[in-house]
């Protein structure tokens, strides 16, 4: 991709990064670890879910074995029962930075979460809104569309990218929204670090092939006895409803709520929508120098 980089100079203000993003299922993480390994480099991931402990399978965490030897950092930092934020994000994200520098090597920012990488990059954190007690019996009474109808009136960009379907955070969002006006912008300019931003896309049949593909391979591997086992471990139906995608739709199997046949339908569906709602939010950002993964990728 003609992608050249220089490790940071000691008289340098701004740490030299690298970013690496794009929707699900482009590549990632294998770009990510070439490049490490080519550049000297160690992984930062990017991925508001893998940061949990014990969601492995259906997150797609990167392997030990498909590491090759390179440094991640905050994967398996976070208990699932309990929200991880995106300031607590940052704060970690920014002491991985300042060691792998300090080591003399060039940090990699990889993931698909747009606003961790947003906040990271550019130093945009949405200001601390308290709970809205009041505010939220009252939305407490609403069903998941009238929720995500209010937040469509109060704040449109940020109904472009939300999970449509998670009363939670459209709760959290219309609360925020309703004390603070819309999600700040991204900004034009790039604030903390000197960054390279490469995206990861392809054709939209292909992206949805291969969605599928490692969807099946997901469940081959053993996705369904994970969300069994988080499950035993005390991790309830409804927190695994709230964190989404795989979790949500094996909850409600386990649960008897739905067949298999209709969980692997809903859910590649799901999955779909959340890569064109990641492509909403990145192609807002005009410093992203997009390619188009090589065929021979290996990770699904």
């Amino acid at each position: 991709m003609g992608v050249r980089f220089s490790l940071p100079a000691p008289f340098m203000t701004k740490p030299k990064i690298l970013v690496i993003l794009g929707p699900t299922a482009t590549g990632k993480s294998d770009l990510a670890v070439k490049l490490a390994k080519e550049y000297g480099g160690e992984v930062i991931s990017a991925d508001s879910r893998q940061v949990y402990k014990g969601l492995d399978i259906g997150t797609g965490k990167i392997t030990k074995k498909e590491m090759r030897g390179v440094p991640h950092h905050l994967l398996d930092v976070a208990d699932p029962r309990r929200t991880f934020t995106v300031a607590r994000f940052v704060k970690l994200a920014e002491k991985a930075v300042e060691q792998i520098t300090a080591k003399g090597k060039l940090p990699i920012i990889c993931g698909g979460t747009g606003f961790y990488i947003q906040a990271l990059v550019n130093g945009t954190v949405i200001p601390e809104v308290p709970p809205n007690g009041v505010l939220r019996n009252r939305l407490s009474k609403m069903s998941v569309e009238q929720l995500f109808k209010t937040l469509s009136k109060l704040d449109p960009e940020r109904a472009e990218t939300i999970d449509a379907h998670n009363p939670r955070r459209l709760v959290r969002a219309i609360e925020i929204a309703t004390a603070i006006g819309k999600v700040p912008a991204l900004s034009k300019n790039i604030d903390k670090y000197d960054a390279t931003f490469i995206g990861l896309d392809m054709p939209l049949e292909k992206l949805k092939a291969r969605i599928h593909a490692r969807l099946l391979k997901r469940l081959k591997l053993g996705m369904l006895d994970e969300a069994r086992k988080l499950h035993a471990a005390g991790l309830s139906w409804k927190r695994m409803e709230d964190l989404g995608l795989e979790y949500r739709y094996m909850a409600r199997h386990l649960q008897g709520k739905i067949t298999r046949e209709e969980m692997v339908q809903q859910l590649y569906m799901e999955i779909c929508h959340y890569a064109k709602r990641q492509m909403t939010w990145f192609k807002r950002d005009k410093r992203i120098d997009w390619s188009v993964p090589s065929s021979n990728t290996s990770s699904l």
